[in-house]
């Protein structure tokens, strides 16, 4: 059964021939801003490598910039084929090179839509990466003099500032770690020395936050010491009174940020998977249309252009019965020589 069928004049296929030109170039610009986005997608990552435990939400950007590139490539050829279109003389040339190309467009399609797929199902992946990666660079806070983290601090609170949050789950994260440096603590205070001796593993905990946790907001001076102590403050209830710190955690607005970012994302490169499908749909009826002019005096005739020439099962069946026949095969064969090799031995 026929997938498809569609009778064209030459007058429709001149129109095809012009509009798929035109799509194919701005496919070809799709397959530019895909690729521009993979990277963009792909630098915001980088830039907060430090809070991420894990690469593999790097998939995303990486399948975009692929695509992207192929998407490009395919389209400037898919413009040259149109060129040559109506010309019966010059379009039988690109036979051989149509299967292919069918072949090659189809899979970089296909991996377009597993790219839109998995910016919106890599959530879980960013929320448990981001959840160590924040985890291990508040530990890692004060560790400015040791190689490799230097630059922790001035990345946390870049972040704390820039997202307006305060820990990993919600600032009491900065209550369980010992973020200030041994280096800035009086060892002979009598009240440095008591907090470390409460403390099991030995570590100076304090019911504090670091000051990028201030909300700019509030109109009353920061407190970001004895956050839980009323008496300290006047006229201070951390239990009733809004704090004029950032409450939310840092892993919750990253993972809102970078997923808005995807979503949106998912949602442009979705439409460029559209086009993409339109091209290759119109330059498979333009092929079939055309196969009908060859070897005709007149070149003006009616012809019947079609997507598939059998149903999608049948065509899906003859590309995948040799490959099938080939695992059978390998399978067959495999016992044999493992048989032959034993009695050589």
């Amino acid at each position: 059964m026929v997938v498809g069928k569609m009778k064209l004049t030459f007058q429709k296929r001149v129109k095809l021939v012009q509009g798929l030109g035109l799509l194919s170039w701005l496919a070809t610009l799709c397959g530019a801003i895909t690729f521009t986005l993979g990277c963009f997608l792909k630098t915001e990552f980088r830039r907060r490598s430090e809070v991420m435990d894990n690469t593999d939400i790097h998939c995303v950007p990486n399948t975009l910039m692929i695509v992207g590139l192929a998407s490009m490539g395919i389209n400037y050829f898919a413009g040259r084929i149109c060129q040559d279109a109506l010309d019966a003389g010059r379009f039988p040339r690109w036979k051989t090179f149509l299967k292919p190309f069918y072949g090659c467009s189809i899979f970089v399609t296909t991996l377009m839509l597993i790219a839109v797929i998995l910016s919106y199902v890599m959530k879980g992946s960013l929320e448990s990466s981001l959840k160590i990666g924040l985890k291990n660079g508040i530990r890692f806070y004060k560790d400015t003099d040791t190689p490799g983290r230097c630059f922790q601090k001035q990345t946390i609170d870049h972040l704390q500032m820039e997202f307006q949050c305060c820990g990993n789950n919600d600032y009491k994260d900065w209550f369980e770690v010992q973020w200030i440096s041994n280096r800035y603590l009086d060892f002979s205070s009598k009240e440095v020395k008591d907090r470390i001796k409460s403390n099991v593993d030995g570590r100076y905990l304090v019911d504090g936050v670091p000051f990028s946790c201030c909300n700019p907001r509030s109109p009353r001076p920061c407190i970001q010491y004895k956050i839980t102590n009323n008496t300290a403050h006047y006229n201070y209830d951390h239990h009733t009174e809004e704090l004029n710190i950032f409450i939310g955690g840092c892993r919750e607005a990253l993972v809102n940020y970078y997923m808005g970012l995807m979503n949106t994302i998912g949602g442009v490169v979705l439409s460029v998977f559209l086009i993409q499908s339109s091209v290759l749909a119109s330059l498979r009826l333009l092929q079939t249309s055309m196969e009908a002019v060859a070897g005709q005096e007149n070149v003006e005739i009616e012809t019947e252009g079609y997507l598939l020439e059998k149903g999608v099962k049948e065509t899906l069946m003859e590309y995948l019965d040799p490959v099938l026949k080939l695992m059978w095969l390998n399978q067959v064969t495999s016992p044999e020589d493992t048989g032959t090799k034993n009695a050589d031995s």
